[in-house]
């Protein structure tokens, strides 16, 4: 059990230092004028599918932290810098919180889907998809929810000419959304199906659910 435990924080450790580092690098943001093209949503997602929801609050918390601190030293998108002025609190909230519940979310997405012997086969693909989409929703809807009448909200509602919270979110961020949709569907799709085979095989996966598959011999293993 301690062995087990300790192998848990490991993985758990590694992951969180895998998030932090794409934070530091370009691969973890891309920067655009308003907002950051953020990938680290793929390791939040293969975190809240291999280690379960507690894995992807631990490194939706290291992905919210990176985004919060690059705005505190002035490093972070021209939004987060502008809304920090005005409210550090609710930016926290929209920073932070809303990336933990996106590792949460994504988790128990998995785990529901994983146990359903319809959606299994297709359940590392789901919550990949699942994260990226979870991140544009609870971000924008946090800061529609909050800022929605601050001076650059409203100056971004002027620019596209509408002052509908939802369509104002689709224009803002519908094709740096569908991009981060479609790369973290793909790659975290990918390495968290490639990573759980391999942690099947060596016993070193953890959690309940994965418990009839550490114990399940697949029949074409047998020659």
């Amino acid at each position: 059990m301690k062995k087990n435990k300790t192998l848990y924080m490991v993985q758990l450790a590694l992951m969180a230092a895998i998030t932090l580092l794409m934070a530091l690098t370009p691969l973890g943001y891309i920067k655009t004028p308003i907002l950051s093209v953020t990938l680290l949503t793929v390791p939040v997602a293969v975190a809240a599918i291999l280690l379960g929801p507690v894995g992807g609050v631990v490194c939706g918390f290291a992905f919210g932290m990176t985004s919060f601190v690059n705005a505190l030293m002035g490093t972070g998108s021209a939004l987060l810098m502008g809304l920090l002025q005005i409210n550090p609190v609710l930016t926290f909230v929209t920073a932070v919180v809303a990336r933990v519940l996106v590792g949460l979310f994504t988790g128990l997405i998995f785990k529901a889907c994983y146990k359903s012997k319809k959606i299994k086969p297709f359940s590392f693909y789901v919550a990949s998809l699942c994260c990226p989409l979870l991140n544009t929703i609870l971000f924008m809807g946090f800061l529609m929810l909050f800022f929605f009448n601050s001076p650059a909200i409203q100056a971004s509602a002027e620019k596209f000419g509408t002052h509908n919270p939802l369509l104002l979110v689709i224009m803002m961020v519908g094709v740096q959304g569908a991009i981060e949709a479609g790369i973290c569907f793909v790659i975290a799709g990918a390495v968290s199906r490639i990573l759980y085979g391999v942690l099947i095989k060596s016993g070193a996966i953890q959690g309940k659910i994965f418990e009839n598959d550490k114990n399940h011999k697949p029949a074409e293993s047998v020659q």
